[in-house]
């Protein structure tokens, strides 16, 4: 798989995060002060959308039970030991490009 347009990207202002679909794939789009990125839409603690929590800076909280993640790292803020894989993100003029065959 390659990257695929997810999204232009006016449709995620800074400091907001959007639930996507991606070939059969639920992701969380976030922009970080014009910087996109993507990880896994699944909580770990109980299946969460985090693309439906609350963004501030880098953190998404779960909307179901606050877990909170570093979207930039995928990274469980609580303890490092735990992530939701990331995705590679390109912004290819006004469109926003993700590729899910290379999480990290």
């Amino acid at each position: 798989m390659a990257f695929v347009r997810v999204a232009k990207a006016t449709d995620v202002a800074p400091g907001q995060i959007r639930e996507l679909q991606v070939q059969g794939t639920t992701i969380a789009l976030a922009n970080v002060g014009g910087q996109f990125h993507a990880i896994n839409n699944t909580c770990l603690h109980r299946g969460g959308p985090l693309g439906q929590g609350a963004l501030q800076g880098s953190v998404v909280t779960c909307p179901w039970h606050g877990w909170t993640f570093d979207v930039t790292s995928g990274r469980v803020t609580h303890n490092q030991a735990g992530a939701v894989a990331c995705y590679p993100v390109e912004l290819r003029g006004e469109d926003v490009y993700v590729d899910i065959s290379a999480p990290t």
